[in-house]
């Protein structure tokens, strides 16, 4: 039996446009981020009239996750379902500095981080590896309870890439070359343990125009 999750990335905040690392501290949406979330509302509303259903509305406790989330759970009639699983991964020291400042305070860590190294864990954070084991359990649960069902999960850029990377195999250390949207609805199939991607990226809602999730580039000579 297969399970249809529409996974969507929270919209835009303020730390977003800067490239400040977020991760587990609890950044609201940003005004521009408020009405992505609007403009989502009103496509899945405008969707549910059209026949297609939503069965159930999980995300992330984070507050940018939930304030994404609610206007469509609203519209649709669905309660949101709220875990800590699907939250973004724990950065640590990271938290609350873009990579330029992570390259002056945190030089060592900071050369780890850029070798790609699932294992390396900024100091009080996860590692890559162990954040992907960690969203990839959160989701089996969700998955288990709704068979043949279809479903949407709000959740943060790095949980999108964990799923993207589980549905086609990517290393944890591959370069990523797909995009990780604000407020995008990514469509994944699941079946017999795995998971196919139906859709990725689609921002139609946003007139096709919305923010990638990266990290700012610090200057060679702080590398």
């Amino acid at each position: 039996m297969a399970t249809q999750i529409l996974f969507i990335r929270h919209g835009e905040t303020d730390w977003n446009r800067i490239k400040r690392i977020q991760g587990h501290i609890d950044i609201p949406l940003a005004t521009s981020g408020v009405e992505q979330a609007e403009r989502l509302a009103e496509r899945f509303a405008r969707e549910a009239r059209g026949g297609a259903r939503l069965d159930a509305v999980y995300s992330s406790d984070l507050l940018r996750a939930q304030q994404t989330a609610r206007p469509f759970a609203n519209a649709l009639g669905l309660s949101l379902q709220l875990s800590e699983g699907l939250r973004e991964r724990n950065y640590g020291a990271f938290q609350g500095h873009d990579s330029d400042e992570i390259a002056r305070r945190f030089p060592d860590e900071y050369a780890q981080w850029q070798t790609r190294d699932p294992g390396f864990s900024p100091p009080e954070g996860e590692s890559q590896r162990v954040f992907y084991h960690r969203v990839l359990h959160a989701i089996e649960p969700i998955v288990a309870a709704h068979p043949n069902g279809r479903i949407a999960c709000v959740a943060h850029g790095g949980v999108l890439d964990c799923v993207y990377r589980f549905a086609n195999g990517l290393p944890l250390d591959a370069p990523r070359n797909y995009a990780l949207l604000n407020t995008s609805v990514n469509v994944v199939d699941y079946a017999d343990g795995r998971a196919t991607v139906a859709s990725w990226a689609d921002v139609a809602h946003l007139d096709g125009r919305s923010e990638d999730d990266s990290f700012k580039k610090a200057p060679e000579a702080a590398r």
